[in-house]
């Protein structure tokens, strides 16, 4: 479920305020690669204070820790509420660090079938203006074929015939 702004000022403090506003929609879309990727290693440093923080204050809870102030904490939902805040922010971090990423390996898949579209142009137009093999001129002239001529019909199993009665000669001896 999303939380508003005012839960947000009321959780956070004021510099995390800016930076959890600035993980927004329009906002996170106008950062460049290089701020984005500084605010990612801070939202993240913040996240990961406030995940211990949080996880010690149950502990002192349960008293399974000592109390790190001078008594043990009563109440962790602000530590959680922080925790949830930051790492919900983490989440647009990297769902906007994979979209940029996805686009531009798009553009470089695009990039790269278009210059394997000029190759294959480039060769193909080389090929048209000069043949592969030798092609006939015009002042060649067709020859006979020799399967195209007729046989004589009579004749057209005599080879056949004679070898089956060598074979049959042979076999009765």
């Amino acid at each position: 479920m999303g939380r508003g702004i005012r839960y947000e000022r009321q959780v956070l403090s004021v510099d995390e305020v800016a930076l959890v506003a600035s993980t927004h929609h329009p906002a996170l879309g106008a950062l460049s690669d290089e701020e984005l990727a500084k605010l990612r290693t801070l939202v993240r440093e913040r996240r990961d204070r406030a995940r211990d923080i949080a996880a010690r204050q149950r502990r002192e809870m349960r008293g399974k820790a000592a109390a790190k102030g001078a008594r043990p904490a009563a109440d962790d939902t602000g530590s959680r509420g922080k925790r949830d805040l930051l790492a919900a922010a983490m989440k647009r971090i990297n769902g906007e660090t994979t979209r940029r990423e996805g686009k531009a390996a798009r553009e470089a898949m695009k990039d790269s079938a278009q210059r394997a579209l000029a190759l294959r142009s480039r060769r193909e137009a080389e090929s048209a203006r000069r043949p592969a093999t030798r092609t006939a001129g015009e002042g060649m002239r067709p020859s006979d074929s020799k399967a195209t001529k007729q046989r004589n019909r009579a004749k057209l199993g005599a080879v056949s015939q004679h070898t089956k009665n060598m074979q049959a000669k042979r076999d009765g001896r």
